[in-house]
């Protein structure tokens, strides 16, 4: 037996085919395709508040990442086409809320409406920003860069002061918020 036969006798096999697999590549055509694609991937959901020039806002967002522990950054991406993208990108400071499985009407209402206002139990925190009650961590943050990010930007916060409690987290996954608990497990 040759070594190049040997290796193929164990090479991985190839992926069997489903009829329900979709191929394509990103364009302005296949923008939907490409959503659906990206939301297979869960992600925790945050609700980013800070002062803009109408007062106390916030915007829901799943965009966040942790990004350096020396420094302590973390970043989101805040869409151009949003109302309230440069109040986000041109603020000095900025919280990051990461919602409990129980904080979905917190979640929808941020992204629909920026009010804080008609949140109760807001406090504020460095900065004057708005500080959401109940959350499951708060990352009060400076703005320490904004990066393009193509139709959306890439805004570092550099984290002075975090506030966190145990919790199930809210999770966002193909278009809904869902409970972590809810999320099909694989056999």
């Amino acid at each position: 037996m040759s070594t190049l036969h040997s290796r193929a006798a164990h090479a991985p096999a190839e992926p069997a085919q489903q009829d329900d697999v979709s191929v394509f590549a990103p364009d302005p055509g296949t923008g939907r395709q490409f959503r659906t694609a990206l939301g297979r991937f869960a992600t925790g959901v945050t609700v980013i508040t800070t002062t803009g020039p109408d007062g106390p806002m916030g915007i829901t967002a799943n965009s966040f990442a942790s990004l350096s522990l020396d420094p302590p950054l973390v970043l989101w991406s805040p869409a151009r086409a949003s109302r309230r993208f440069a109040a986000f990108t041109e603020c000095a400071h900025m919280a990051i809320h990461v919602l409990g499985s129980d904080q979905t009407a917190l979640a929808e209402h941020f992204a629909r409406r920026a009010a804080t206002a008609e949140i109760a139990g807001v406090e504020a925190g460095i900065g004057g920003m708005p500080l959401l009650p109940g959350v499951l961590t708060c990352l009060e943050c400076a703005l320490h860069a904004v990066h393009p990010g193509g139709d959306h930007a890439i805004v570092v916060g550099r984290v002075l002061r975090v506030r966190t409690r145990p919790g199930a987290p809210l999770v966002f996954h193909e278009g809904g918020f869902q409970g972590l608990a809810d999320l099909p497990r694989a056999d």
